[in-house]
């Protein structure tokens, strides 16, 4: 995994690290000159601008402008400080963003770059380091940040990286190493996932493995509402549960307008049916509990909270639990989920939307969003995934873990319901809660960019989960398509 640093930690590495800053500066400026290089077709003769601060950042970009001269090319070196807002930079093959790194304070009035590339230092500058969102001063109008075609980062990704206008602004990102990696593991506690690291982590099924080994319970639906059900028993079956024994509550197997499958579908008493599903829930590797359950989430008479059916059903479940949509809904409250979790000994994953999130801690996330799931995951003692497209991942120790593979082709209804069927097929098959959450996000977006670029519906994920996932079992590298924006391979 990639770590993740805030501003502030990163700032803590440089303070501790043996070597001077001037030998830092000067593998920081060598990383810049060969991203340059690389995005140059020859460095003789390229005109090339750079845009310095006088903080550190702005050392970065004088000690890759020494070297770049070196190689032949023409650099003018400008002042940020001497430049007008949107001034006209001179005509260049390549312009290099050395204004202000993650420490910016308040807004930035960049220069205009007239139509030549941008490669930035550490982050475009105005862009806020935690937050990624453009800095403006209280009353006034935001200037406009840098947007660069690329980035090249230091020993660790930055939040601002990968959060609000981040990704759109930075580019194509290169995190270069300059000796700090072992300090930077020393205060990590956020990472992004990649490729690599699903296709090392999931557990494969052994050789003489049966279908219950991992089994999946899932309480989903309501009489006239299956189709949240369905995804959730085809989505995990798809990414490799067993077994899928699905219960409705309120509907017979015959009354629930599913076809004939695999998936095994049970009576569920519409009333109290939580000692019927606890009877043989022990059985199960993991249950998947809320999708498309409507009122029936929260039991006869209509209890919310720690009390409803989903919160006695939880609080008893002696196996994973994934809980969303109506069972976040029964539930109500990050206090009530406190309850049902404080006596559980398996992990309890919840997978929030930005509304449900709202809902459920009495507010939106804030822009320091890595922030908000981590305090989420605290207050609930539950693993926290919060949906979007940088899905975040907390735990309640407070460890965080990033997938950027979503995008605007999930945006429609269901996507959210295979999501939670990954999920429970990946506790099913033996992965820790926010490893399964995380891992299965990113293999979400992974499956969603395969699929029609236009018109992509949930019922078209769980075979394209189920074709990435069997790539990526005998290819580590998956052939086609095209780099995403920091770097890896994208069917």
């Amino acid at each position: 995994m990639i770590p993740v640093v805030t501003p502030e930690q990163m700032a803590g590495v440089d303070a501790a690290a043996t070597e001077p800053v001037e030998v830092l500066i000067g593998r920081a400026g060598a990383a810049v000159a060969t991203a340059a290089r690389r995005r140059l077709s020859g460095t003789y003769g390229a005109r090339i601008v750079v845009v310095a601060g006088k903080g550190n950042n702005g050392a970065d970009g004088r000690a890759a402008a020494r070297l770049l001269r070196g190689r032949g090319a023409a650099v003018a070196v400008l002042e940020a400080a001497d430049l007008g807002p949107g001034e006209r930079l001179p005509p260049a093959d390549l312009v290099i963003d050395a204004a202000y790194g993650t420490g910016l304070r308040g807004a930035y009035a960049a220069p205009d770059p007239g139509g030549s590339p941008v490669l930035a230092v550490d982050i475009p500058s105005g862009v806020s380091g935690l937050t990624g969102e453009v800095a403006g001063e209280p009353g006034a109008v935001v200037a406009d940040a840098v947007v660069a075609d690329a980035t090249v980062t230091f020993a660790a990704l930055k939040p601002g990286h990968l959060l609000g206008e981040g990704p759109d602004r930075a580019g194509a990102l290169e995190v270069a190493d300059i000796g700090l990696g072992p300090l930077v593991a020393e205060v990590a506690d956020t990472w992004l996932v990649t490729d690599a690291d699903v296709i090392a982590g999931l557990p494969r099924r052994p050789r003489e493995a049966h279908k219950w080994q991992s089994a999946l319970r899932v309480i989903a639906g309501s009489p006239g509402m299956t189709g949240a059900a369905w995804l959730v028993s085809t989505a995990a079956m798809r990414a490799g549960a067993g077994y899928v024994r699905l219960g409705v509550p309120g509907a017979e197997p015959g009354d629930t307008g599913l076809p004939p499958s695999e998936i095994v579908v049970t009576s569920l008493a519409g009333g109290d049916w939580v000692d019927a599903v606890l009877s043989d829930l022990g059985r199960f590797a993991a249950l998947v509990v809320g999708p498309g359950l409507g009122s029936s989430g929260q039991g006869a008479g209509g209890v919310l909270g720690a009390s409803s059916a989903v919160g006695r059903l939880v609080r008893s479940a002696p196996v994973p639990v994934i809980i969303d949509a109506d069972g976040l809904n029964a539930l109500g409250s990050l206090d009530a989920l406190a309850e049902v979790t404080a006596g559980r000994d398996r992990p309890t994953v919840i997978t929030p939307h930005a509304g449900e999130y709202a809902r459920l801690a009495g507010g939106p996330p804030s822009a320091d969003r890595f922030e908000a799931v981590r305090d989420a995951a605290w207050r609930s003692g539950a693993v926290v995934l919060l949906k979007g497209p940088v899905t975040i991942v907390a735990e309640p120790s407070g460890r965080v873990l990033v997938a950027t593979a979503g995008s605007s082709r999930l945006a429609s209804a269901g996507t959210g319901d295979v999501l939670s069927g990954v999920i429970g097929a990946f506790l099913a098959r033996g992965l820790p809660g926010a490893e399964a959450a995380a891992f299965a996000a990113h293999v979400h977006g992974r499956a969603a960019a395969a699929g029609r670029a236009e018109g992509l519906v949930a019922p078209d994920l769980p075979d394209l989960v189920s074709a990435w996932l069997s790539r990526a079992a005998t290819n580590p590298a998956p052939a086609g398509g095209s780099e995403n924006w920091y770097g890896e391979v994208a069917d």
